[in-house]
């Protein structure tokens, strides 16, 4: 990962006050756990087998800088290890014969060759026990780079349409989330992300029927394919989660045009946009965008694994950066994409050669434009600025 040495601790706490209060980090390390399966009173569970050497940092090592997690679909942390644990537990037969040919088939071509993938491998998600296995398994590794605040999306819509419930899917994250903070040391939301090639209607079903059980959802967001379902589509969506008292986010701006990011600004009023990287392609918005402080949250990796970009050294992030724009770095989706925030972080520097300065300011920006309490966000600053205990 991208640590900081403790002796660079107030260094850091000076940096962050020249920043323009526009407020993203890391390097890579183990990809994620192996799983192995084991028995308690007669049910097989999962447990991630413990790293080799302990998480906390020994006295005198450099420490992980704080950063907020805003842009992480749950079912993309789905690593291929515990995708052939949870296919064992299940009795599911994978199309698969081992872990080797399914990594052979994360090589995608664009955003829908990688959710064929996607949902495909969804089927092995049947019980709460397995959602919540998903979910803790997440929340060891963010832990590891760094993560300290959390905002999930879950795609409920992917799991209905296979004959899994609401109930299911919800209670199995929310009951693992209901104990984040203290299990990993990670406050966490959850959003309900729909799915835009579906209808608004099959959208707004599923939101009262999230409202009716009092699902545990800060809010909702909008993913799936982008292209040829503008934001316009789920206006009526978004102005009841807005009435219910939601935070609303979406993904534009990924592949789909410049306008989709105003759309989702100006129809869907969200609060966040996922991705964005395409407002670069109009002045007038990304002025708009400044002058907003709107937040982005950008995944490098994920843009260019799902060719959005050509190459890590053609992302335009540091044109934003230059340019004002509140970003943020994430993972989007890290089993996939080549990693978790750390490893998108490390890749930056390696690649791009993103500065420290950088770094702090966009862990920075990923507290702030979080939906964590002001008390959480003072409490993230302060760890940020004392060198990201």
């Amino acid at each position: 990962m991208n640590y900081i040495p403790i002796g660079r601790a107030r260094q850091i706490g000076s940096m962050l006050f020249t920043l323009h209060w526009f407020d993203s980090i890391g390097d890579a390390s183990g990809r994620a756990y192996p799983y192995r399966m084991e028995t308690y009173d007669g049910e097989a569970q999962l447990t991630a087998e413990e790293p080799e050497e302990s998480e906390e940092p020994e006295a005198g090592e450099p420490l992980p800088l704080p950063v907020a997690e805003l842009h992480l679909h749950i079912e993309g942390t789905l690593e291929p290890e515990l995708i052939f644990a949870l296919a064992e537990r299940n009795g599911i037969e994978l199309p698969y014969k081992d872990l080797e040919e399914l990594r052979s088939r994360y090589e995608f071509t664009d955003l829908q060759s990688f959710l064929d993938l996607y949902y495909a491998n969804m089927a092995v998600l049947q019980t709460e026990q397995d959602f919540a296995d998903m979910t803790r398994a997440y929340l060891a590794r963010a832990a590891l780079a760094g993560v300290r605040h959390a905002e999930i999306m879950l795609d409920p819509q992917a799991h209905l349409s296979r004959g899994v419930s609401l109930e299911t899917c919800v209670n199995g994250v929310a009951s693992v989330l209901a104990g984040s903070r203290e299990e990993f040391g990670i406050s966490t939301l959850l959003i309900a992300a729909f799915l835009r090639d579906l209808t608004e209607e099959s959208a707004l079903e599923v939101l009262e029927q999230l409202l009716a059980m009092d699902a545990p959802i800060a809010g909702i967001g909008l993913d799936s394919a982008e292209v040829g379902n503008p934001p316009a589509k789920f206006e009526r969506l978004f102005a009841r989660a807005k009435d219910a008292g939601l935070h609303r986010i979406a993904h534009a701006g990924e592949e789909g045009p410049p306008s989709y990011i105003i759309d989702a600004l100006d129809i869907l009023e969200v609060e966040r946009i996922d991705h964005g990287i395409r407002c670069m392609e109009d002045p007038e918005l990304v002025e708009r965008l400044v002058d907003e402080l709107m937040p982005l949250t950008v995944c490098p990796l994920s843009n260019v694994r799902l060719r959005a970009v050509d190459t890590l050294a053609e992302h335009p992030l540091p044109a934003m950066l230059a340019a004002g724009l509140n970003v943020c770095v994430n993972s989007d989706d890290p089993a996939y994409f080549g990693g978790y925030v750390d490893d998108n972080f490390a890749q930056l520097q390696s690649v791009i050669g993103l500065s420290e300065f950088d770094c702090v300011r966009m862990a920075a920006n990923s507290i702030r434009s979080s939906f964590a309490s002001e008390e959480r966000k003072a409490e993230l600053l302060a760890e940020l600025a004392a060198s990201g205990h």
